[in-house]
């Protein structure tokens, strides 16, 4: 009967009131699917239901704790949740200290309390309790956590304990293999040259760290050198874009009276992050830009779409995120603008500011099929395609349109890759382009249909559709096109096509990196190194470097050249290609570790799961023996 009972009112649980309402008799029953149907609605809500009291004490105190845990669901995942949130929204908020205390008393296993007691210590010293925070991190190195002599080292040098600090990051470099992260760090508790030496090891090391990027560029302008400081940042933002990284070019680009050029950086970092506060946090963005409005010349909303045709066609994406927010400025409530700035975000690797503009989106169009094609793509961009051809589906029933029948071409060419589901989506591209829309959307319809095309064979038409799109400025089809003429044998025709792009695009490293396809060995590594440089996080020139160096028999070049990059992004590719180097040196231990690094990213990779079999069965083989 308690089972009827208990499954009954979960059925009832629809939204935060009856949540609220019923979870206080779960818990005092200890009814285990009640209490997991309102823990589901009060997680749905978050970061909002925190801001209920009584949900606030039920997860933060030590009493709520042991009521959910009665009820069997105070777990060391769900408290890990609740803390991730509550981090996100304020890091330096009681409830985030309270929800990572439970967090370190739900800590059963060494890594958890290594995890729980470590970002602790990250909230103390954003909350400059310093004694608290070296007390969270020393704690975190007891249970195992070497990176927390870092936030030691840290927590004695807000203490006013620079020696000491000093002495600490040396004895980490010292006593462990060197990393990016431990010089920029022990940069911070030395001056002059030998503060600059650290940082520049640092880049070394791990090019992608931007604070010795920031430092440097801040260096330059105190020296009046504001263009090399500019050159500076701008390595940064070429492959990492960040508001704290907009804003320092932005202030930069004030000195050099260039407020046109701020006023784009500004406006670009506030779509990135809408309550960004610049100048240490005493001036709001928005201030920032009606500030240097008054100083460049205003337009009008033809004269944006105009700049913004301008800026797509140079494959310039900060500059038409500052267009489109500029226009939504001035007509606000525009969800086709709200939806070309979500895909301008994704572009620009920030999925969740994109999410946010896609749901604004959504909230303000203005009829029922417009709605119903961005409830597709958010179905789409958190895994729901087959949700989202049916809302792309439903809104063609209701009127047809461009973007609903390009988001059913997209999401059918992503799930089904057949020759019938390429004819198919074919159709439903051509329907797409029949309708009204404007020539950056039917750019990226005309680039995706020639792609759809290349993939059954038909490389004429495809030629057709590329050369369309570049007539309408659609930039990125000289890749496309490109790709044509290598499948017909025309690799002078790829290679000048990939060299247009390069001219036209403002962040070229793409670019670059396909043209090393269409060319001889010497012309690609020089391509590139120019890639490494642009970007660091482009995986594909270390692997194609240390392919060469396997193929002239450079083995340990090859490994080295491999180990680089893994040392700051460890990508599935590349430790399954060094795992397999180590293979073919004769080297399981080293070949296993590498295998179970790379399943711990992707534990279903067939190549890596294969090669681990063989090397485990090497191993043991040896050892037998």
């Amino acid at each position: 009967m308690k089972f009827a009972c208990d499954a009954y009112l979960a059925s009832l649980v629809s939204d935060m009131d009856s949540a609220m309402l019923l979870i206080e008799y779960g818990l005092e029953a200890t009814a285990y699917v009640l209490v997991a149907a309102c823990l589901q609605v009060l997680l749905r809500e978050l970061p909002n239901s925190m801001h209920n009291p009584n949900v606030s004490r039920l997860f933060c105190s030590s009493e709520g704790k042991d009521r959910l845990s009665s009820a069997g669901h105070a777990s060391f995942l769900l408290y890990y949740f609740l803390a991730q949130s509550a981090m996100e929204e304020d890091m330096k908020s009681n409830t985030t200290v309270m929800l990572l205390e439970r967090l370190g008393e739900l800590s059963s296993v060494g890594w958890q309390k290594q995890l729980a007691f470590h970002q602790l210590g990250c909230v103390m010293l954003e909350r400059k309790e310093y004694k608290d925070a070296q007390r969270c991190f020393e704690a975190a190195v007891e249970a195992g956590h070497i990176y927390s002599l870092a936030g030691i080292a840290r927590a004695n040098y807000k203490r006013g304990h620079v020696y000491k600090a000093y002495k600490l990051m040396n004895s980490i470099i010292s006593d462990y293999t060197p990393s990016g992260w431990m010089y920029q760090e022990r940069s911070l508790y030395c001056h002059g040259n030998e503060k600059m030496m650290d940082l520049s090891t640092a880049t070394e090391l791990d090019p992608t760290l931007s604070y010795p990027y920031k430092y440097r560029a801040v260096s330059m302008v105190e020296e009046n050198r504001i263009d090399a400081a500019i050159s500076e940042i701008n390595k940064v933002i070429g492959f990492k874009i960040s508001p704290d990284c907009l804003e320092l070019r932005a202030w930069f680009l004030i000195a050099l009276e260039d407020y046109e050029g701020a006023l784009r950086d500004v406006r670009a970092l506030l779509t990135l992050d809408p309550q960004y506060v610049m100048f240490h946090g005493k001036l709001q963005g928005d201030k920032l830009v009606e500030l240097l409005r008054h100083t460049v010349q205003q337009h009008s909303q033809a004269d944006c779409w105009m700049q913004l045709y301008d800026r797509w066609s140079s494959v310039d994406d900060i500059g038409s995120l500052a267009v489109v927010r500029h226009m939504l400025a001035n007509d606000p409530g525009k969800s086709l603008l709200l939806f070309r700035q979500s895909l301008l975000l994704l572009r620009l690797n920030s999925h969740r500011a994109a999410m946010r503009s896609l749901r604004e989106a959504r909230n303000q169009a203005t009829s029922e099929h417009e709605r119903l094609v961005y409830e597709g793509w958010i179905l789409y961009d958190t895994g729901y395609r087959e949700e989202a051809i049916s809302k792309a589906e439903e809104s063609i029933s209701i009127q047809r349109s461009f973007e609903a029948y390009f988001l059913k071409a997209y999401v059918l060419s992503e799930t089904h890759s057949d020759s019938e589901a390429s004819l198919y989506v074919i159709k439903l591209l051509e329907e797409a382009l029949r309708c009204p829309s404007d020539g950056l959307r039917k750019g990226q319809a005309l680039s995706n249909l020639a792609s759809i095309y290349v993939d059954v064979g038909n490389l004429d038409n495809a030629i057709d559709c590329y050369m369309n799109a570049l007539n309408i400025k659609h930039t990125r089809a000289h890749q496309g096109l490109a790709r044509v003429y290598h499948l017909k044998n025309q690799r002078k025709s790829a290679y000048d096509e990939m060299t247009k792009l390069i001219e036209k695009a403002s962040y070229n490293a793409s670019a670059y990196e396909k043209r090393s396809e269409y060319c001889d060995r010497e012309m690609a590594k020089n391509d590139l190194r120019t890639v490494t440089k642009l970007d660091p996080l482009r995986t594909y020139p270390y692997r194609y470097r240390a392919a060469v160096l396997m193929d002239d028999h450079k083995e340990s070049e090859a490994i080295s050249e491999l180990t680089k990059v893994i040392a700051f992004k460890p990508d599935i590719h590349l430790l399954h290609l060094r795992a397999a180097f180590h293979d073919s040196m004769s080297e399981p231990t080293s070949t296993i570790r590498d295998c179970e690094a790379a399943l711990c990213l992707d534990s279903n990779h067939a190549d890596t799961l294969e090669l681990y079999s063989k090397a485990r069965q090497r191993s043991n083989e040896q050892q037998s023996t």
